[in-house]
């Protein structure tokens, strides 16, 4: 099993009295740069003066500048922009950012796919949180941590790991445990989760049972209700204790049906295919496509939103979501 770390293989020593600037305000952005700050250190946020975020971060009391002011004199500069704005970010900042400085990221796609060529004076560091930024902000609020993962692409001044396992620390991730890893297998993992499993593959089941069912001659909204509604509580069991807790709290119909049918409807053509896109991800060819997407305007990407966001089950699940008020609560 590999290391993992925890709280007390930090060496806070790494980051004692360094400036961390954090560019961009977005759900990444805003946990990492509260925590950090609730954790005792510097920091500033770099977005623009003409966004809404910059107003937000003010309101949040904390430092702003516009992002080539940020990252002056910064220590270390956290790169949580959304993954196509990072390039020219990196452009635009890179001349004021000192020598010997260290640049983080979230999420590895920029450097593994070569978006960015990082100057051969930086340390370059990924702290990935299993967690979105609201989860990340609320677990350290409670004293808890989303586990994250730690890898190192350029280690300059030979203290690349233990900066970037305290900025981890700062987050809250040594709380839930930091894994190492590499820039490349975070990217293509991620990449992988997201399309085939957690957003991808998970949503065309929810959807495609519910059109099974009204298909059939259902009532659309016990359809949602058995295809998307309850499948909440199948995920909390399955994240506190895996296919155990969830086969302990089911039914034994369930469980019979699961272990009966599940492998008829995610069988081995359905892991071909996902073979099939790991290795569009392992090639580069998914990241062309995105990039080229973006270049040319999001058509084909804007034109599947809108499908997505007209289906019927998003239009049934309106109406009844608008019944159970207490989802809609803030939780950031």
């Amino acid at each position: 099993m590999p290391q993992i770390y925890s709280q007390k293989d930090v060496n806070k020593k790494a980051l004692a009295k360094a400036r961390i600037a954090i560019l961009g305000y977005g759900s990444q952005g805003r946990a990492h740069a509260l925590n950090l700050k609730d954790s005792g250190y510097d920091v500033v946020v770099g977005v623009r003066k003409s966004g809404e975020s910059f107003a937000k971060a003010k309101k949040d009391g904390l430092e702003v500048a516009e992002p080539t002011e940020a990252v002056k004199n910064a220590d270390l500069i956290a790169f949580l922009t959304p993954d196509l704005t990072q390039k020219d970010l990196y452009k635009d900042v890179i001349g004021n950012i000192k020598q010997g400085a260290t640049i983080l990221f979230a999420h590895g796609f920029n450097i593994h796919f070569k978006q960015i060529k990082p100057r051969k004076d930086l340390n370059v560091v990924l702290i990935a949180p299993k967690g979105p930024g609201g989860l990340v902000r609320r677990q350290y609020q409670q004293g808890r941590g989303v586990p994250s993962l730690l890898a190192v692409y350029q280690d300059v001044n030979k203290q690349a790991k233990a900066i970037a396992l305290a900025y981890a620390d700062g987050i809250g991730g040594t709380r839930g445990g930091v894994l190492t890893t590499t820039f490349a297998e975070e990217t293509e993992t991620d990449l992988f989760g997201e399309q085939a499993v957690l957003c991808g593959g998970a949503t065309e089941l929810v959807v495609k049972g519910f059109e099974t069912l009204v298909e059939a001659g259902y009532q659309p909204e016990v359809a949602y209700y058995e295809c998307l509604h309850e499948l909440k509580l199948i995920v909390d069991l399955l994240h506190e204790g895996g296919l155990t807790k969830m086969h302990q709290f089911i039914s034994e119909t369930a469980k019979y049906g699961d272990l009966t049918r599940g492998p008829r409807v995610v069988n081995k053509s359905t892991k071909k295919e996902m073979k099939k896109i790991l290795t569009e991800i392992q090639d580069g060819k998914f990241a062309r496509q995105w990039i080229a997407e973006n270049k040319g305007g999001r058509k084909k990407y804007n034109k599947m939103m809108k499908a997505d966001f007209n289906h019927k089950i998003e239009k049934v699940g309106a109406k009844l979501r608008e019944r159970m008020p207490w989802l809609q609560e803030e939780k950031a």
